[in-house]
């Protein structure tokens, strides 16, 4: 009976590993590139563009800290470059942000006037993905036949130069 109990639990317990561990060791997002978090020839919007972020994702900001902060802000926050209430600061100079929930997080250097020539980041993080889900395949169509209807189809009383329709299953 332990040796069930056991083998039931290990079962449940990689089934579970198995649904979390996607979320888990989610993709690393050095912000900038090789640029890093700065105020000079950086267009953090179109390079946040091209990347999808989820949760478990991270954010690696690289930079100067005697010149330079990360703030995360609210979206109005953000629009106005108004740093002084901020929902979290960074000032180490390489600051890893773990993305712990979907939707809209916003960015931007605390120093003033950076944000306003462009230090700022908008992304959308999106819920973690249980990969590719396959859609269920219709079965085959069946055409009529007197042997499995017991009463005529509407179709067998039809003109013969009528166009035919068969019904089937609504596409995808």
């Amino acid at each position: 009976m332990a040796w069930i109990n056991s083998k039931l639990f290990f079962t449940s317990l990689m089934i579970i590993v198995a649904l979390i561990g996607v979320g888990v060791g989610g993709t690393v997002h050095k912000v900038g590139d090789s640029s890093g978090w700065t105020m000079m020839g950086v267009d953090y919007q179109a390079w946040a563009s091209s990347r999808t972020f989820q949760v478990g994702d991270s954010l690696v900001f690289e930079y100067n800290n005697e010149f330079h902060d990360v703030t995360e802000v609210t979206p109005h926050d953000f629009e106005l470059c108004y740093s002084s209430n901020p929902l979290a600061r960074y000032q180490t100079g390489s600051d890893t942000v773990t993305l712990t929930k979907p939707g809209f997080q916003h960015f931007i250097c605390g120093v003033p006037g950076h944000c306003d020539i462009g230090q700022k980041l908008g992304i959308l993080v999106f819920p973690v993905s249980l990969g590719p889900v396959a859609a269920p395949v219709p079965g085959p169509v069946r055409s009529p036949s007197s042997s499995m209807s017991p009463s005529p189809s509407p179709l067998a009383t039809s003109p013969t130069n009528a166009p035919q329709y068969q019904m089937g299953p609504s596409p995808l």
